[in-house]
């Protein structure tokens, strides 16, 4: 195969800075195609993509589409979108992500919770194991400072998404299924509907590798092989978490003990895809995760470290915040964005509960993303704060970032650790809490 098999095919991304859509942007350019997009605001991978060559541009309009350009876009794509009519086929880009795929033997990772992780560990002990893996993440990797990369060997790495269906356009050699718990509302109408999918999935791949549940394992029937994983005594500690894999120990540098599950379907799919088991328990302990997930921002200007996390389930809402307080805090201050409203709609009351395990709650109004808050009269991020002070814990309803960010701010003390979670905006208000500190001790004494 050419190394760049795509020379002289052109690509307009819509919607290019975010997580995915930057990953596909990076590998097309490496396979050689030309490549353009837009997005309608400047994100984190903005860097990434201008390293490459590919210059974004912000705000969208048919003029931003070259002239025989085909265009891909997202499920978070509007129908709308002026760019969308510039091309004749639009592409979704799970249909680019399946062509890319189908250049290298596939390694698929879907679930409801845990894909980023598990998928970057599985590219990490790869690679670490010399397999060198090409690899397309929802996430930056710490340790690479990318989220995706076309490396030279066999494998691919790839997230399969559940949300949209999408996950059913790629045909795996192995499929990992980390979990399966109705999250997306307005594609599922029930937790079995999600269930048949993922059993359809399954079956298109030579093994299935899940954590050893029954549901899992009835899923996992459909392939032609199956492996299950689970992590034997895991345990919490100042240096990071540990558990037994087949009769070996593992150290994990990340905190929460439901990462050891991840690492331990990690280490199994790594293994089956020929890296040595006794290298892989090795590699696994360098792997330092990936953007947004429990990741340090920085300090307030009271000492507070400000951590944000991707969780946008009550699952990942209670594993982040069981995660969070391995760090000693003496108060876990919790502030959290619901994401989607039917997803807030549907498990308001599960949010609460899980909130509830922090000292200090502030909710916000919840992230639309796709949906129209006409279409959810009633529904806001008030509901999820009634439920979390019905469940026992201090709140504030804090519907505007600008009046969160006052509010941290004369809240937060030394000894304090604030958690962001949500899977929307809520990042930038971190980043404000921490750089007004950094902004502080720029300024001369007076």
């Amino acid at each position: 195969m050419s190394e760049q098999p795509w020379t002289g095919r052109r690509l307009h991304l819509v919607g290019i800075g975010g997580a995915g859509m930057s990953g596909l942007a990076l590998i097309a350019k490496q396979l050689g195609a030309e490549v353009t997009g837009s997005d309608r605001a400047i994100s984190p991978y903005w860097r990434l993509l201008q390293g490459a060559g590919i210059d974004p541009t912000i705000g969208h309009s048919a003029a931003n589409v070259p002239a025989g350009a085909q265009v891909v876009y997202s499920s978070a794509v509007a129908p709308d979108n002026p760019e969308l009519g510039a091309c004749a086929k639009p592409l979704h880009r799970s249909a680019l992500l399946a062509e890319i795929a189908g250049l290298k033997r596939c390694i698929a990772v879907s679930g409801t919770h845990g894909k980023t992780t598990t998928a970057g560990m599985i590219a990490h002990v790869l690679s670490a194991c010399g397999l060198e893996p090409a690899y397309v993440i929802g996430a930056e990797l710490r340790d690479t400072g990318r989220n995706a990369g076309w490396g030279s060997g066999e494998w691919i790495v790839l997230e399969a998404d559940e949300s949209d269906r999408s996950l059913l356009r790629y045909r795996p050699e192995i499929a990992i299924i980390t979990n399966a718990e109705l999250d997306h509302h307005a594609t599922y109408g029930s937790r079995l509907e999600l269930e048949a999918t993922l059993v359809e999935f399954a079956s298109g791949a030579r093994t299935a590798v899940v954590w050893d549940r029954p549901v899992l394992r009835r899923i996992a029937a459909a392939a032609a092989e199956t492996l299950t994983y689970d992590a034997r005594e895991p345990r919490a500690e100042p240096s990071g978490i540990t558990f037994v894999w087949r009769g070996q120990p593992v150290k994990l540098a990340l905190p929460g003990l439901h990462n050891a599950v991840n690492a331990a379907g990690a280490l199994t799919v790594a293994a089956l895809a020929g890296a040595p088991p006794e290298a892989a328990v090795k590699a696994i302990g360098s792997f330092h995760g990936a953007r947004r997930r429990l990741e340090l921002l920085g300090r307030t200007a009271a000492g507070a470290p400000v951590y944000d996390d991707y969780a946008h389930h009550p699952t990942e809402v209670a594993a982040t915040i069981a995660a969070a307080r391995e760090f000693g805090a003496t108060r876990l201050v919790a502030v959290f964005q619901p994401h989607l409203y039917s997803r807030t709609r549907a498990l308001a009351r599960d949010f609460g509960r899980a909130l509830a395990a922090a000292d200090l709650v502030a909710v916000l109004d919840v992230y639309a993303a796709r949906e129209s808050p006409s279409d959810f009269p009633g529904v806001s991020g008030h509901l999820v704060a009634a439920a979390a002070a019905d469940a026992g814990v201090p709140v504030a309803w804090m519907p505007a970032l600008d009046d969160a960010r006052a509010w941290l701010t004369a809240q937060l003390s030394p000894g304090d650790l604030c958690l962001l979670m949500g899977a929307g905006n809520i990042d930038s208000l971190g980043r404000a809490l921490v750089g007004a500190s950094a902004e502080s001790k720029r300024q001369p004494a007076s």
